[in-house]
């Protein structure tokens, strides 16, 4: 049976969890140094079984050797957003946390595929693969694949029209530096543009850059976990199955794009592995342009965590 670690029993890794049981994607361990939290979120996981039809495997722990053998591991540990919070404001703390987890992974599951969830995204990911000394086809984060997802449901509501028949792309950080591809925004075989105007798109772009903020502010405490953890599924399923499946992901770019030493969101071919191939996109003077100042943005943080 596949095994996948889910680091970080918070509302993000408790829902990711309970996605991958029901997809039967393999033997969950669900680590956190809130023991008590991951325990009543597994247990109440399991009490779901019956009811679900589905003989899953669930454990909760606090002990990183419990870890070894992970097909892969997900990491979700660490702060969450509060209102009026940029992802940025979390570097400190949450940097803290992921180099003592990424210590435990390289102990005691150095073969795992990680996924990076830990906000701000991109530096995590950027620090992961430093602090795991990895090929950087073997670490990612999620951030951009959410991103997307929360553009085609924008564009949906907007123009009325079936979520499965819009193909919609971001690329950059995850964050206000994000780049929301109108311009390559498909609905079927049409462009996007053809169904709404230039200052249409505008809004919907700026939609989607604050979409996580709006959330935020709306809970009032913590963040978006519904749409985080369908991000991460599809991730998952694309690595476990090797479908190929091109999702966006922060990776490490090593002249792609024209940018070098930086963690940022473009689309990629998922599978057996991790990162298969890194899709090049045609981008414009502009477009081409705005993803390296959100490469800039990166690496300015990147920076602080020498």
């Amino acid at each position: 049976m596949r095994k996948i670690s889910v680091i970080g029993a918070g509302n993000v890794g408790g829902l990711c969890a309970m996605r991958l049981l029901e997809n039967g994607l393999g033997e969950i361990i669900l680590v956190d140094v809130a023991l008590n939290l991951a325990q009543a979120k597994a247990l109440d996981l399991e009490d779901a079984r019956y009811a679900l039809g589905s003989n899953y495997q669930i454990t909760a722990t606090d002990d990183f050797s419990r870890i070894s053998g992970s097909d892969i591991a997900i990491i979700t540990a660490g702060l969450a957003r509060k209102p009026g919070m940029k992802r940025e404001e979390l570097l400190a703390k949450n940097a803290q946390i992921l180099r003592a987890v990424a210590a435990n992974l390289k102990k005691s599951a150095p073969d795992a595929i990680c996924i990076v969830v830990t906000n701000p995204v991109d530096v995590m990911t950027y620090l992961c693969i430093k602090e795991l000394n990895t090929d950087r086809r073997r670490v990612f984060g999620m951030g951009i694949n959410l991103d997307a997802s929360r553009f085609a449901n924008l564009i949906s509501k907007r123009i009325n029209q079936d979520i499965l028949n819009i193909k919609a792309a971001v690329l950059g950080a995850h964050g206000e530096e994000m780049l929301p591809l109108s311009r390559l925004a498909r609905v079927g075989n049409r462009p996007l543009n053809s169904f709404v105007s230039g200052s249409e798109l505008k809004q919907i772009e700026g939609e989607t850059v604050l979409r996580g903020a709006q959330i935020v502010n709306l809970y009032g405490s913590g963040s978006a976990y519904f749409a985080p953890s369908a991000a991460i599924l599809q991730m998952v399923k694309a690595v476990l199955n090797d479908s190929d499946e091109i999702c966006g992901a922060s990776i490490l770019l090593e002249g792609e794009y024209g940018i070098s030493g930086a963690c940022l969101g473009v689309p990629v071919k998922l599978g057996k592995g991790g990162i298969k191939e890194i899709i090049k996109l045609d981008l414009n003077k502009d477009e081409l342009s705005a993803l390296q100042k959100s490469a800039e943005a990166v690496k300015e943080l990147c920076m602080t965590l020498q």
